[in-house]
């Protein structure tokens, strides 16, 4: 897909701003699809033309007031959409849900649009992608492996560029195993940031809803629009979203003692771990060894006792009447939950408090932890050979996570000898999922790696956390600084934001001005008779960068007051009156845009 449009939330804006329909996004949603060829992504898709539809009703483009404008996502199938059937990968529960879950409501009134239902193993309970009556997807990376699980179907899908992201849910490490598994960015939120109205439980106390994403940048938007306190959800708490910002100098991050560390034979995976550490430490961040062995006897306890009958508990009457209906393993899992009692439930939960005082003053000791993502690689054979102890082994760094409440965002960092994908996951207590989303975002741009299995490159720049619009700049471009021309990429290095498309007031020429290299014009204010209205775009910086932007900009241009349309101002490009010698007056055109394209018509 390299000679293809890139998907990321960032290059989707610009080219909307340039002028590409959102129809020929949706065409391009299925010519991948059908150039993937895997049909077991994908449960339910929507048809073009009631996406077509929906994507008419979301007015002009306007990424400040609808941040995910036009951008295409896709959602496991333990997520209701209205209209889409769910089914959990259990044709038989499957059922027709009328209201969208929480997080879909929020993504769709931010603007995204919802492509389809993706598969998974059955109930969210695995961590390899196999478990589901339908067929199975293809690790988008090598097609041998296992895609990971339980969210298999979201992680392709946002691996090979056809949606931006994709939601799937975390309990054991679903969020995360399928994103280190198939070199994309996997954010597992603080237990209770999301809402999980509207989802199907697995161990409803533990449950997240999680996003698959192409940059951590783009993870982070979607957080940023989802993390919502929900009411409907007695599990829902109020987690900002805050802590983007600025890394400090040095971190101290957390890892796993050598002695601890537990590979399974996968030695390229151990160099590849290694090499992140080394990465980090070039970041000039402080690495720590940490005994791991309290949190491992964590790990262990979700799948004994209390976690196991809370997993039956969520489908107790569906089960118990259609036991055939599950998968094999599936099946197994939830029938041994049957012989549980109330007290093997208490010893549980007895168990987790004591290790959590354990563990308590180690998680305290570090700023964040960096672990594996998954321990190895496996087969498709060699699943087969041990279904249920190759499943166990994936969680080694993901089963405790959950039940000591942290937040976590599995990120790529290089290809193993092998050429397959590594990552490792940064974790930290509930409530820093900014602090793991940013350091995040900057192993990611230090791997030099390419996005998913896309063959695109990562965007230039870090995308800055949300901020209050009425701490931003708004700033008028009239030229070569416009979405897709020469210098644009000035304004998002400075990671500026784009706002909107407008108009000056009819009181403005433009010219091109002489002896400017790239060609440049120059805006200045006229009189009513003889003035225009010009095409611009306004973009939104920082105060920071909106100085650092000023003090860049070389004579005879400078920065005014620019009256618009709408009657509304901003400080913007004009050039000074002594700059227009030898200039060609171009105002007919009324856009730079306009006239640079008459030069090659």
């Amino acid at each position: 897909m390299t000679n293809e449009r890139a998907f990321d939330i960032g290059s989707l804006h610009a080219a909307y701003a340039a002028g590409w329909p959102v129809s020929a996004m949706i065409e391009t949603v299925f010519s991948r699809i059908t150039a993937v060829a895997d049909p077991g992504i994908f449960l339910h898709l929507a048809g073009k033309q009631t996406l077509l539809d929906e994507a008419a009703t979301l007015g002009a483009f306007d990424p400040v007031a609808k941040p995910l404008w036009g951008i295409p996502f896709a959602v496991k199938d333990n997520i209701d959409v209205a209209g889409m059937p769910t089914t959990a990968a259990c044709p038989d529960y499957a059922y027709l849900p009328e209201k969208d879950a929480t997080v879909v409501r929020l993504l769709k009134e931010a603007g995204a649009i919802v492509i389809g239902k993706t598969n998974l193993d059955q109930f969210a309970t695995g961590l390899v992608g196999v478990r589901s009556p339908y067929p199975i997807p293809r690790n988008a990376i090598d097609p041998t492996l296992v895609p990971g699980g339980s969210s298999s179907g979201s992680a392709v899908a946002t691996a090979h560029g056809i949606v931006s992201f994709a939601l799937g849910t975390d309990t054991a490490g679903s969020g995360r195993i399928p994103a280190g598994l198939n070199n994309i960015v996997g954010l597992k939120p603080s237990v209770g940031a999301l809402s999980t109205t509207g989802v199907i439980p697995a161990c409803r106390t533990l449950d997240c809803v999680s996003i698959f994403a192409l940059t951590a940048g783009d993870a982070w938007s979607v957080f940023s629009v989802t993390a919502k306190h929900d009411p409907t959800d007695a599990y829902s708490k109020s987690v900002p979203a805050a802590g983007y910002g600025p890394l400090p100098p040095v971190l101290t991050i957390g890892v796993p003692t050598k002695e601890d560390r537990q590979f399974f034979g996968d030695d390229a995976m151990e160099a590849a771990y290694e090499a992140s550490l080394a990465l980090l430490a070039g970041l000039g961040h402080r690495i720590i060894e940490v005994p791991f062995s309290d949190f491992y006897a964590t790990a262990n306890l979700l799948y004994e006792g209390a976690w196991v009958a809370e997993r039956y508990a969520a489908v107790k009457d569906f089960f118990d009447t259609r036991e055939a209906s599950f998968h094999t393993i599936t099946r197994q899992i939830y029938g041994g939950a049957k012989s549980l009692s109330a007290a093997d439930a208490f010893n549980g939960l007895y168990a987790l408090q004591a290790l959590k005082q354990r563990v308590a003053p180690l998680i305290a000791s570090v700023d964040l932890f960096c672990v594996p993502t998954a321990p190895r690689h496996y087969t498709t054979v060699e699943l087969e050979a041990e279904p249920i102890r190759e499943n166990s082994r994936l969680g080694t760094y993901t089963n405790f996570v959950n039940l000591l409440d942290m937040c976590g965002m599995a990120v790529p960092t290089s290809k193993r000898k092998d050429g397959l994908p590594a990552s490792v996951t940064l974790l930290a207590p509930s409530g820093k999922d900014g602090l793991t989303a940013r350091l995040a975002s900057d192993i990611h741009a230090a791997s030099g790696l390419m996005l998913g299995a896309t063959g695109w490159t990562l965007p230039s720049g870090k995308t800055e956390p949300a901020t209050d619009s009425t701490s931003l700049i708004n700033l008028v471009v009239v030229g070569a600084h416009l979405s897709g021309m020469p210098l644009n990429g000035q304004l998002r290095d400075l990671d500026a934001k784009f706002s909107r498309v407008a108009q000056t007031a009819e009181t403005y020429k433009l010219h091109v001005l002489a002896g400017q290299t790239p060609p440049k014009p120059g805006l200045i204010r006229s009189n009513r008779e003889d003035g225009a209205m010009i095409d611009v775009e306004v973009w939104q910086l920082t105060p920071k960068a909106f100085g650092l932007f000023v003090a860049a900009i070389p004579s005879p241009l400078g920065i005014g007051t620019i009256q618009l349309s709408d009657g509304t101002s901003a400080k913007g490009f004009l050039v000074e009156p002594a700059g227009l010698e030898g200039a060609k007056d171009i105002s007919r055109y009324r856009s730079w845009r306009a006239y640079v394209e008459s030069l090659v018509a």
